[in-house]
């Protein structure tokens, strides 16, 4: 039977010794400072196959059990971009102090299906107090002549700090798991106010990377172009998972329009302690009121609509959940465009595989941030 397109090769010894579900998932076991021997044994060993790497891809969590998921993801990963991948998994709450460690590679037949194309793997667990031991053990074994991609899943914990961040070239990010993103997106920008050279990838801005890309293809019209100076209401409807994605679409067109705060009414609505409705007020250039509003609706997609609206102008983007497409709709007196457009994916994975593949350092993102923490502070 002829090889499947896709293959994982087991770098497991096996003995008669039934293997833990780690090393089923993650390879073979090693010794802390046997890591790199133990590499180089590998390639040493198998002439067929031949070591890609790319970049360095440092993939961290602190729940439980993340880093089987993420060799599956990883997997995945790999078929795209070839890396070193290194799973870091901690357990911080754990009374005692310990370090594993596994090596294996993901590989995929090249296009003449005569050669694997490998991808190494490198797993960490560890229990106790991390902070050290994750830059001297695990970073020890990054490939020193590749950029670092590192992401963070979950909470951005106080390990998050200096000594690890002036390591990092591309900082992978979720906003939507933060409980308390204003904090967090704090420490993000002390970070950027040192003078951090650093791309941040925020997961909830490229999961709005393509409605911002419609609803801006809209104005590419000059009659919706016009119409853009009498907008007075915008309306944001996201799933309430997803709300820093709508913060960030808002601030988005804040920046891009050059709106003010009200001079009268001030950025804040005074009901915005209600979680499923944000309310938000605006001058434009002419001194005219614009109200945002930005909605949490749980049967929405992750981000289920940007529309603004005024005289005899209308511009919107809409989707429904776990649709692969979404609508760009424009009318402006007899002018009407109504059209699909391809939608983002709702897996992380998957966009983390796009923001690889578009590299590039989100100097959009960094210029949204100040707009975007002021409407943050509105709903803290």
């Amino acid at each position: 039977m002829a090889p499947s397109l896709v293959t994982i090769k087991s770098l497991i010894i096996v003995s008669d010794t039934v293997l833990d579900e780690y090393s089923r998932a993650l390879g073979k076991e090693v010794a802390i400072g046997s890591v790199d021997k133990e590499l180089r044994l590998l390639w040493e060993e198998d002439k067929a196959s031949t070591n890609a790497s790319l970049i360095n891809l440092a993939v961290y969590s602190e729940e439980e059990n993340a880093i089987l998921k993420n060799s599956e993801i990883v997997q995945a990963i790999t078929k795209e971009h070839a890396c070193r991948a290194i799973l870091i998994g901690i357990d911080r709450a754990a009374p005692d102090t310990s370090i594993r460690a596994w090596i294996t590679a993901h590989c995929h037949l090249s296009q003449q299906g005569r050669k694997s194309v490998c991808c190494e793997q490198l797993s960490f667990q560890l229990t106790g107090r991390a902070t050290g031991r994750l830059r001297n053990t695990v970073f020890a074994h990054l490939n020193s002549d590749l950029p670092l991609v590192f992401w963070w899943q979950g909470e951005l914990s106080d390990i998050f700090a200096e000594r690890l961040y002036v390591l990092i070239d591309r900082f992978v990010f979720d906003s939507s798991q933060w409980a308390n993103p204003l904090s967090s997106f704090l420490r993000v920008e002390q970070m950027f106010d040192e003078g951090v050279e650093l791309a941040p990838v925020d997961l909830e801005w490229t999961r709005s990377y393509l409605p911002r890309l419609a609803l801006a293809g809209l104005f590419d019209d000059p009659l919706a172009a016009k119409g853009l100076e009498s907008t007075r209401q915008i309306r944001i409807v996201v799933h309430p998972d997803h709300l820093m994605a709508g913060m960030q679409i808002l601030a988005w067109l804040v920046m891009s329009t050059g709106w003010k705060r009200s001079k009268d009414l001030g950025l804040c609505g005074e009901d915005n302690d209600l979680d499923s409705v944000k309310r938000f007020y605006f001058e434009t250039h002419e001194g005219s009121d614009v109200t945002a509003r930005v909605e949490c609706d749980p049967t929405s997609a992750p981000i289920g609509l940007v529309e603004l609206n005024g005289a005899g102008f209308s511009a919107k983007v809409s989707r429904c959940a776990k649709e692969a497409y979404m609508h760009q709709q424009l009318d402006v007196g007899e002018h009407k465009i109504d059209r699909q457009v391809p939608a983002a994916s709702d897996d992380a994975s998957e966009l983390v595989v796009d923001q690889l593949s578009r590299g590039g350092k989100n100097t959009l993102y960094r210029t949204i941030l100040p707009v975007y923490l002021d409407l943050l502070r509105c709903i803290d």
